[in-house]
């Protein structure tokens, strides 16, 4: 597999480079997750960073690359779900849409 080398900005690993493998469309991933281990035992922090644009658009208009952005937050609920057009929105039920007896249009 291919991998970049990417800057990391922010967090613990502020200021290090490391080599990230890159997806099917050569990108590396949106989100990547560090899972730090608590010294305590318990269960292990997981540090989050978002991929963000490395620069402006040079002389040529091409793409500079990416690198990563420490995200306090971390993970939001429903994160890495796909959200299709035609999907059902997550906060709750939409507004009720009447019945075809309802609004005149329906076979009686």
């Amino acid at each position: 597999m291919k991998s970049q080398d990417t800057a990391f900005e922010g967090g613990p690993l502020d200021g290090r480079v490391l080599p990230i493998l890159l997806g099917p469309t050569g990108h590396p991933p949106k989100t990547y997750k560090v899972p730090v281990p608590d010294a305590a035992g318990g269960p292990p922090t997981v540090l989050v960073y978002r991929r963000v644009p490395r620069g402006g658009p040079g002389k040529l208009g091409l793409h500079p690359g990416w690198k990563y952005a420490y995200d306090p937050e971390g993970d939001k609920p429903g994160d890495g779900k796909l959200r299709w057009p035609w999907s059902k929105p997550t906060t709750g039920p939409g507004p009720a849409r009447p019945s075809r007896s309802e609004d005149g249009h329906g076979a009686e």
